[in-house]
Order: structure tokens, then C-alpha cells, then sequence
């Protein structure tokens, strides 16, 4: 829903004197890739498809007409080098500067124009020195400028502190209204996200329900309940390796950390030197400055690495007592426990007229400082794409049982390894297996049954034996989800011996209820992981190449990172090319394209030059690793004469939500929902697309960004196939959040970055092995 937010008195009297950490909402601001594209500089937005009626969490903020930001240059005579000491005689002036100002040290924001361009006041110190200020006005901006967009977040969450929210990372959140699921010892935090920034007509604020998972125990009782698990002299590597990495929350003062390192020499009885010169123990610092009684006094400390400037303290190590930090997030075997999340989702996986009212109550909070009004907004939804399936789930998982593959693969000489205790779990897949793949075309003969001891030497030793030039496919039943054991295999029929390998845990087969679901599950796996082709959709475009690129930061091998890609190989986009890239964090993202597409897939020396000298200026010379962090990409070449090129970043974690009205109630948007106006920004070629159907909560839309296009398609057209690239993701009988080749890039990344950590062999760059 767009909703008009007056600013008010109420806002105008608050201080604003710190702005630390706020500058990386802004970083994309001034990008403006629009302007080189010229056949989207009069209009971005498509036109086919039938309109449905949306509403938004975004509010419509205005001010008063004569509203500015006015920036000063404060100098000081003599020179005073503490910044509290400057703010400190500055704010002695309140009565010229007034109570709403944002004072970094040297520059001052205000919303008000000073009588004199160039004024001059004095102070006193404490130590009765006269200090001369001079406050000169230096620019005068606009309600859209980057500056005053940063004035209008500071403001925004400034607010939401004095609601008694509290900022966690860079949302905020309400611990006076817990959310207790003592079965599981979790907390939940709710909350809100909030962004603040120029969309097509005006300037918005886009909020969204955020929830903050707690966990009951905190490190030091997880130390506690790890040391009776584990052998003595294997307790403190374990300890080291379930925890470094991980975010603790300190609820003395609501701030998060990154463990980095374990401090097992130190406790809490060691001192430390505080800034005026002092020596003082922790035990004793933590009781003066929070009140916070530490009982454990021979526990480690725990090490996290401050990366950010800390007023006139540069980074540094912060020391942190295990007992006063809570664990955060979830676990992956907190993730498999069905049960667990089922009961989270029931209170984070808001419906769509929950998480309105949850919005509204955000508002209500601020009524008493704004005016509101509603608006609506027409959105485009595409035409249902003519697949046999139920288009109001976007899922066709119950037709792929008896239908044809497109490309089947035969099974004619495959693998099948199993511990004893497995013996009967394995012939009964392989009963199934026979009894769901003659419907699909796959003509299967019987596996070679290998029975090993559960160990990974025996899984290797087997692997070793048994695999010939003409193995299909190696399938392990595995009597755990032990990582070790999945990654020793992988490792080695990914680099070593090249053959595509299933791995299932015993468990997953257990059910006969299940059992023929989860055999064509598997048989749909292993056919795709041999290059068959299992469904597709009309791609009326010729000679177009989709490419898609993500990237994953390897946690064994320090700074390197893994970068992912995919491309098609066929008109279809139903065969794909994978590769990836071990490179640097930093590293130019074309450096790893050209060595991951050389050969089957190599890009023209023409697409080369284009991509690295205009895609990445566009972005300000922006690093792949920046722009990885938090996207991926699709890359469309056209291999024409002279060939065309099209890069899109794909952003699927965002804070924008839609909801469709039907009936006077409020419901998730069809999928092939395309937003392409009022929320998006009037300086990127950008737009939304809801491609999924969601049976719990809300569905996420994507947010694409069309930063390099010379391809010259209409908006609706590269919607339409960015659209269609979503339908072909082979591990899911339905629509997925994002274009195959991008989540084929991620699940590549993922494999060699989690299990393999090196490149993988080339004889499987035209199979999908690592799905």
C-alpha cells in the first residue's frame, strides 16, 4: 500500500547527531545505467498481460514545499581534535543552529537556512579556553539529493528508537514483545526493516515485518552441552569449529558480533586497559558498566574483529564473556528438523493480511508524528505460460510422474553402494526406481550392488574399485548427514574420477507412504546429473545464449571466492555448460567469464571488450566480489553478425512486498506478477517479477536490474523470457524465485565452495552433477 507521510513538528525537533554507519544504504545512488540505454530512456515498462490492482509496503513521504537540506563547513580557532569535544562547544549554540542537526565533526546538515552565509560564535571549554567557530553554508540540497535521502533514514530510524525499538544489525526490533517457543528454546524478536529512498514519482519509505531469531541457551551453555558430546582432547577444535563464524547477540546492549576467534588463555578475571589509562578486570567492567554478574570466572573469551571505525579508535579486536552472548540463528541440523521450522514458520511466515496488519501497527506507531493517506497502484500481471499444470501453484511435480522425458538418459551401467544396515532401504529404491522410470522413457537395467562398511575410506575404496570408463552414475545411500563423509565422495567423483553421483541419507527412504514420490524424485536427479533433458518451454528467440553467474565466499580457503557459471547450449535452454572460477575477492568478474566460457561456450571477442568496458563502468567500476554479495546474474547473448549483449542483476533478498486484492481480502499475486512502475527507480532499466506461488506467507518478489542492454528487445519481451528461465530448474517440478541458469550458478558455487574446494573436472562441464 503507498501511503503519503507528512513530516511534522514532531520530526523536525529531533537531534541527529550521529550518522555512523549509515552510508552503505546509499552506495547506489548516482548510478544512473538507465541513461545509456536508449531504447528504455522514454519508457521501461511493458504493456502486455492483464492489469490486476496491487498494493505495496511502501509509504509516499512528503514535506513541506519549501523543505531543504542546507550543509555547513564548521571550522575551529584554535583546532580541537576530540569530535566530542567539537560537537560539545558546537551544541552550545542550539539556539542559532537549532535542536535537528546531523554533526559529523567537521560538516553540519541542516534543515534550516541560516541567516548569514558565513556566521561566527564562541565557546568555552571546561578548561575556561576561548575557541572561535566559524559556520559557513557550503551547499544547499535538494529533498532527492543522496544527502537528504541519508537526513530522511537518520530521521526515520531515530524514530523508531524512540518507540523503544531496538537496532540490531541494521533493522530494528521490539524485545518487550517476545515471541517464546520453549519446545524448541528459541525466541523470536519482531520487527521492522525500513528504507528510505527516490522511486519513479517520489520519495518512499519501504518497510517490512523482520523477525530476529534468538536462541535460549547462550555460548557457554553450548560450551557446556558440546563438552559432554565429544572426546576431551577433540573439545576444543569442535568447539572452534561449531562456533567461529557464527552471530551472538549481547542483550546488555542489543549489539551483534561475528565470533572470529576463541581466546582459550584469557577469562574474565583478566584486565584490560580502558582509554583513560585504567586497568580493570572484565568481571569487574561488565558489573559497573551493565550490571551484568559473571558466575563462570575460568571460561574463555571469545574474539570477534571490529571492522568498523569506533569514534576516534580505529578497529580492533572486542573481547566478549561466552555467558553474556546468546546464540543466534539456526543451525543446519535446526533446519532439518521439520517439526522445528514448521513451528517457527507459524509465527515468521506472516499471510498477506497478517503481515499488513503487522505494518499497520508500524504506523499506528507514528501517528502522533504523521498524517497518512491511501493511495493505489495498477501493476501488469504477464499471461500464464501454456504449461499442462495448475497455474495458481505454479507446480507441475504430480504430472512429471508418467509423463516422457524430453532427452531421457539409459541406466545402463550404474552403482549402487550401501552399508549393511541399508541392505533392504537399497533394494527397495531399486524396486521403486524400476517400477516409476519406464513412464518417464528411462530405460534402466539393475544396478551394481556394492555393500561397504559405513566408514568414508570404504565409500572411496568401493568408488575406486568399481568404476569403469562406462559408469553411468554412483549412487550412495548414506546412513547419516555426516559433511565429511558427502564431501570426501563428492570430492572425489567430482575432480579425481569424473562420473555424475547421487548421495541419499537412509532416513529420506524410510517412509512407504512417500516412496514412489521420492523415487521419481530421484530417478528426475540422477537423468538431469547425466545430461538428460527432462521438460522446457517455447523460447521463441534464436540464437540466444543465457549465462548465468553467482558467487560464493569459500569459509576453508580464507578470501577466495567461488564463482559460478552456467550457459546454455542449446535454443531450448535445456542444456547447459558449467564452470567455475577459484578467484580473489575483488577480482574483475570478467577475468573468471572468459576463462569459464572458453571453448563450448566461448563468448565473441566483440561481447569480452563490451562487457568489461561497459557493464562495469556502468557501475562505477564496482568489483565482482561488491556486486556478488548480495546478487547474482543472467547474461543474454545474442550471436548474431555483430553480437548483441544483455547483463541483468538478479536480487532476490529484498524488503519489497505485493498483495493482490481479491474480494476484499488480500492474497499473494499471481505468479507471473510484473511490477515495473512507482516502485521502481527512475534512474535504473529495473523491474520486479513474482514468479512463484506460495501455499504459507508471502511470496518474495525479484527485483532485476538491467545494467548493460544493447540487445534492443522491448521490456516485455525480456520480461517474458527472464520469466520463462524461471520455469527450468530440473531439481523442482515448478517455478523457482530466479532464472535457472542463476540457481544452476549457486548450486555449482555451493557445491565446490562447501564440499570440494577445488575446480572441478571439465568431462562434467555439460552435465548437471551438483544438483
Amino acid at each position: 500500500k503507498t501511503i503519503g507521510l507528512q513530516i511534522s513538528v514532531g520530526f523536525q525537533e529531533l537531534s541527529l547527531a550521529d550518522r555512523g554507519g549509515r552510508r552503505r544504504d546509499f552506495q547506489d545512488l548516482g548510478v544512473n545505467t538507465r541513461q545509456a540505454i536508449e531504447h528504455v530512456q522514454e519508457s521501461k515498462t511493458g504493456s502486455s498481460g492483464n492489469t490486476i490492482k496491487l498494493t505495496a509496503n511502501y509509504f509516499r513521504l512528503t514535506s513541506r514545499p519549501q523543505w531543504a537540506l542546507y550543509q555547513y563547513h564548521v571550522g575551529y580557532s584554535p583546532e580541537m581534535e576530540a569530535r566530542r569535544l567539537r560537537s560539545a562547544l558546537l551544541f552550545q549554540h542550539e539556539e542559532l543552529i537549532g535542536k535537528t542537526h546531523a554533526f559529523d565533526g567537521s560538516i553540519l546538515f541542516l534543515p534550516k537556512k541560516l541567516q548569514n552565509k558565513v556566521s561566527e560564535v564562541f565557546s568555552r571549554t571546561r578548561n575556561g579556553e576561548d575557541v572561535k567557530i566559524t559556520i559557513t553554508l557550503t551547499n544547499e540540497l535538494p529533498p532527492s539529493s543522496p544527502t537528504c535521502l541519508q537526513f530522511y533514514n537518520i530521521i526515520f530510524r531515530r524514530l523508531l528508537k524512540m518507540l523503544n525499538l531496538q537496532q540490531i544489525g541494521r533493522n530494528y526490533y521490539n524485545p518487550s514483545d517476545p515471541i517464546s517457543i520453549p519446545n524448541h528454546r528459541l525466541v523470536v524478536w519482531p520487527g521492522f526493516t525500513s528504507s528510505i529512498l527516490q522511486y519513479e514519482e517520489s520519495i518512499m519509505l519501504c518497510t517490512d515485518v523482520s523477525h530476529k531469531v534468538l536462541r535460549s541457551e547462550t555460548v557457554l551453555d553450548f560450551m557446556y552441552s558440546l563438552y559432554y558430546q565429544v572426546e576431551e582432547e577433540r573439545f576444543r577444535d569442535t568447539c572452534a569449529k561449531e562456533l567461529i563464524g557464527l552471530i551472538v547477540l549481547t542483550k546488555y546492549n542489543n549489539r551483534t558480533y561475528r565470533v572470529d576467534d576463541i581466546d582459550w588463555d584469557g577469562n574474565p578475571q583478566c584486565t584490560f586497559r580502558k582509554a583513560d589509562g585504567s586497568e580493570i578486570s572484565f568481571v569487574d567492567y561488565y558489573k559497573r558498566q551493565y550490571n551484568q554478574e559473571i558466575t563462570e570466572l575460568n571460561q574463555p573469551v571469545l574474539i570477534s574483529q571490529s571492522k568498523r571505525k569506533r569514534g576516534t579508535m580505529m578497529p580492533g579486536p572486542v573481547v566478549l564473556i561466552p555467558e553474556l552472548c546468546f546464540l543466534t540463528g539456526l543451525t543446519d541440523k535446526m533446519r532439518n528438523d521439520f517439526n522445528m521450522m514448521k513451528d517457527l514458520a507459524m509465527h515468521t511466515r506472516l499471510p498477506p493480511e497478517q503481515r499488513q496488519r503487522e505494518i499497520g501497527r508500524l504506523i499506528d506507531y507514528v501517528q502522533k508524528y504523521a498524517t497518512l493517506k491511501s493511495s493505489g497502484v495498477d501493476f501488469l500481471s504477464l499471461p500464464y505460460l501454456q504449461l499442462n499444470y495448475n497455474p495458481q501453484f505454479a507446480d507441475w511435480s504430480k504430472e512429471t510422474r508418467g509423463v516422457p522425458l524430453i532427452c531421457p538418459k539409459p541406466l545402463d551401467n550404474w552403482l549402487l553402494l550401501y552399508t549393511r544396515r541399508n541392505f533392504d532401504t537399497a533394494n527397495t529404491l531399486l524396486q521403486n526406481l524400476f517400477k516409476v522410470t519406464p513412464s518417464m522413457g528411462i530405460r534402466m537395467n539393475k544396478a551394481t550392488m556394492i555393500e561397504v562398511d559405513d566408514r568414508t575410506e570404504a565409500y572411496l575404496r568401493a568408488l575406486q574399485q568399481s568404476i569403469t570408463p562406462d559408469t553411468n552414475i554412483a549412487v550412495c545411500i548414506l546412513s547419516s548427514s555426516r559433511k565429511d563423509k558427502y564431501d570426501a565422495i563428492k570430492k572425489y567423483l567430482c575432480t579425481d574420477c569424473p562420473v555424475p553421483s547421487q548421495c541419499v541419507i537412509a532416513r529420506t527412504l524410510s517412509k512407504p507412504q512417500t516412496a514412489a514420490t521420492i523415487a521419481t524424485k530421484i530417478a528426475l536427479q540422477m537423468n538431469c546429473k547425466m545430461g538428460g533433458e527432462l521438460w522446457s518451454v517455447e523460447i521463441p528467440l534464436k540464437h540466444v545464449m543465457a549465462v548465468g553467474i553467482d558467487c560464493y565466499h569459500d569459509t576453508v580457503s580464507g578470501k577466495q571466492s567461488i564463482a559460478g557459471f552456467v550457459a546454455s547450449l542449446n535454443q531450448t535452454m535445456t542444456r547447459w555448460f558449467s564452470r567455475c572460477a577459484v578467484q580473489s575477492r575483488g577480482q574483475e568478474l570478467v577475468d573468471g567469464l572468459k576463462a569459464c566460457l572458453q571453448g563450448k561456450g566461448r563468448l565473441p571477442a566483440l561481447v569480452e571488450s563490451d562487457l568489461r568496458n561497459d557493464s562495469l563502468a556502468s557501475s562505477e567500476h564496482t568489483s565482482s566480489a561488491a556486486l556478488m554479495g548480495s546478487a547474482s546474474f543472467v547474461v543474454f547473448i545474442f550471436i548474431y553478425f555483430s553480437p548483441r549483449l544483455t547483463v541483468i542483476v538478479v536480487k532476490k533478498r529484498g524488503n519489497s512486498r505485493f498483495f493482490a486484492q481479491y474480494g476484499g481480502e488480500l492474497r499473494n499475486p499471481p505468479p507471473g506478477t510484473v511490477v515495473d512502475v512507482e516502485v521502481t527507480r527512475p534512474e535504473w532499466y529495473d523491474f520486479f517479477i513474482v514468479s512463484q506461488a506460495v501455499r504459507n506467507g508471502c511470496v518474495a518478489p525479484t527485483h532485476y536490474n538491467v545494467i548493460y542492454d544493447t540487445s534492443k528487445l522491448k521490456p516485455d519481451h525480456l520480461q517474458r523470457l527472464t520469466y520463462k528461465l524461471c520455469h527450468l530448474y530440473y531439481n523442482w517440478s515448478g517455478v523457482i524465485r530466479v532464472p535457472a541458469p542463476c540457481q544452476y550458478a549457486h548450486k555449482l558455487a555451493f557445491l565446490v565452495g562447501q564440499s570440494i574446494h577445488r575446480e572441478p573436472n571439465m568431462l562434467l562441464s555439460d552435465k548437471l552433477y551438483y544438483l
